[in-house]
C-alpha cells in the first residue's frame, strides 16, 4: 500500500475510477449532490476527487487556500476527509458553513470542516489554522489544493487584496507564491500539493500563466511530479459561441483555449 492513499494494490484492477495518465478527457462537470456550477470560476469535482482519493488518506485533512463555493469541501466530505478552507470573500465563507451545516465541527460524520475567511497571502490565516490543529492534537495538513484566479481574466471581488485584483502580472506572480509558501508551512513533508491553473491572453499575445504558477511554486520547496493536461468544456464565456470563436481563430493567428493545467508537486 503506497504510504500516501488507502489503496488496496493486490486489486489494483479495481481502481478503474482512477486516473494516471497525465491528459484528461472530462465530457462534463459532476452537478451532483451539493455540487452545481452556479459560481462563475468554480472548478469541476472531478479533479479535487481525484487527487484526494490518489495522495491522501481517510482522516488526512486537506486543505484548499481558494476555496470558492467548496468544491473541495464538498469531496472532502463525501470521501471523509478533514478540511479546512481559506476565502477572502465572506459571503462564501458563510456560503459554505452553510451548505456544510457547520460552523467548524461536523460531529456527524466525525470529520471536522474548518472555513475561514481572510487572505492567504497574509500568514496570521495560517497561525489560525495552526491554533485550531492544535485541538485535534494535529500539526499539519495532508495535502493542500489551490484552485487561483487565472489573474485578471475574472474579478472575484473587489477586495484589493483579492488575486483577481493584482495590478500587474509579476504582483500577482509574488503573492500566489507568497499563497504557495504559507501553504507549504503547513504541509507535512513528503506530501502533495494540486494546483489547478490555465493561461491567459493579453494584447494579442499568450501568457503562459500557468508556468509562471509551476516555476514560482518550485521556489517554496515543492519538487514537480507531474503536468496534467485536462480539456476544458462548457466555459460559458464561450457558450453558444463555438462558430465565432472558430471563425475569429481562423481570421487570426491564435489557437482558442481548450485546456488547463493541473500541476502535481511534493514537499521534500
Amino acid at each position: 500500500m503506497p504510504k500516501f492513499n488507502d489503496f488496496n494494490l493486490d486489486k489494483w484492477k479495481e481502481l478503474e475510477d482512477i486516473e494516471t495518465n497525465s491528459l484528461w478527457i472530462i465530457d462534463r462537470r459532476d452537478n451532483t449532490g451539493k455540487h452545481n456550477g452556479s459560481y462563475h470560476g468554480n472548478f469541476i469535482p472531478q479533479i479535487p476527487r481525484q487527487m484526494i482519493k490518489r495522495f491522501t488518506k481517510q482522516d488526512d485533512i486537506v486543505l484548499d487556500a481558494f476555496m470558492g463555493s467548496g468544491t473541495t469541501a464538498y469531496e472532502c466530505e463525501i470521501l471523509k476527509r478533514n478540511f479546512i478552507g481559506i476565502d477572502i470573500k465572506k459571503e462564501m465563507v458563510d456560503f459554505v458553513k452553510t451548505k456544510l451545516k457547520v460552523s467548524k465541527v461536523n460531529e456527524s460524520q466525525n470529520n471536522y470542516a474548518y472555513c475561514i475567511q481572510g487572505d492567504s497571502v497574509d500568514k496570521n490565516i495560517f497561525i489560525q489554522i495552526k491554533k485550531y490543529l492544535t485541538k485535534y492534537n494535529k500539526e499539519k495538513v495532508q495535502h493542500v489544493i489551490l484552485h487561483p484566479p487565472y489573474f485578471d481574466i475574472l474579478k472575484f471581488s473587489k477586495e484589493e487584496k483579492d488575486l483577481s485584483n493584482s495590478k500587474t502580472l509579476e504582483s500577482f506572480i509574488s503573492d500566489f507564491g507568497k499563497v504557495v509558501k504559507n501553504c507549504v508551512d503547513l504541509l507535512e513533508k513528503d506530501k502533495y500539493v494540486s494546483i489547478v491553473i490555465g493561461d491567459k491572453y493579453s494584447n494579442s499575445e499568450w501568457i503562459p500563466l500557468g508556468f509562471y504558477c509551476m516555476e514560482e511554486a518550485k521556489k517554496q520547496g515543492l519538487q514537480l511530479k507531474s503536468i496534467i493536461v485536462k480539456n476544458m468544456e462548457g466555459n460559458r464565456a464561450k457558450q453558444n459561441q463555438k462558430s465565432i470563436w472558430r471563425y475569429r481563430a481562423l481570421n487570426s493567428d491564435y489557437y482558442i483555449f481548450k485546456h488547463e493545467y493541473i500541476l502535481l508537486l511534493k514537499k521534500i
